[in-house]
C-alpha cells in the first residue's frame, strides 16, 4: 500500500488483503465481515481525525467514489440501498483515543443473494442491528473482491 500513516498500518495488520480501489485521497477494502455482502472500509489516506478537517478536494474525491462504489455493488450483487457511517466509537475503548477518518460502506439488500456457493441475507433489513461474523474462505472474499472490481 502506497500510504503513510498509523491508521492505515493497522488496516495492513488487519489484513484486509489489496484494496479494492484507491484513489488520490481514499483507499477502498473489502471488510472482514461480510454479512452484508459487499461490506467495505473506506479510508483516508492522510491522518486526519475529524470531517470538518477534511478539503474540498478530499469531499469531492469522496463523493464520486461513492458514486463508484454504489454503482458497482448494486451492479454486482443487486444491492438494495447502502447505508455509510464515520463512526470511529472503537478508537476511544481504549483510553488512547487515536481516531483515523474512515467510512464503513455497508450495502443492504431485501432478498438473499447466492454467490460463490453462500446464500447472503440480510434478516435486519430496514434496521441497524449488529451482525455475527459471516464465516467464508479468503478464495470466497477473494472472488466478492473481484465481482465488485469488475464494475469499478
Amino acid at each position: 500500500m502506497s500510504i503513510e500513516c498509523p491508521y492505515c498500518e493497522k488496516l495492513d495488520e488487519y489484513n484486509f488483503g489489496d484494496p479494492l480501489v484507491e484513489t488520490e485521497h481514499w483507499i477502498v477494502f473489502l471488510a472482514p465481515n461480510q454479512s452484508n455482502l459487499g461490506t467495505c472500509v473506506v479510508a483516508l489516506k492522510r491522518e486526519q481525525r475529524t470531517l470538518t478537517g477534511l478539503s474540498r478536494e478530499e469531499w469531492d474525491d469522496f463523493i464520486s467514489l461513492l458514486e463508484s462504489m454504489e454503482g458497482a455493488v448494486k451492479t454486482a450483487f443487486d444491492a438494495t440501498l447502502f447505508n455509510w457511517g464515520c463512526l470511529m466509537n472503537t478508537f476511544y475503548l481504549d483510553g488512547t483515543p487515536e481516531p483515523q477518518l474512515h467510512w464503513h460502506f455497508i450495502p443492504r439488500y431485501n432478498h438473499e443473494v447466492d454467490f460463490a456457493g453462500h446464500i447472503f441475507d440480510d434478516p435486519h433489513f430496514g434496521h441497524m442491528h449488529p451482525r455475527p461474523l459471516k464465516d467464508i474462505s479468503p478464495e470466497v472474499r477473494d472472488k466478492i473482491a473481484t465481482r465488485i472490481r469488475e464494475f469499478l
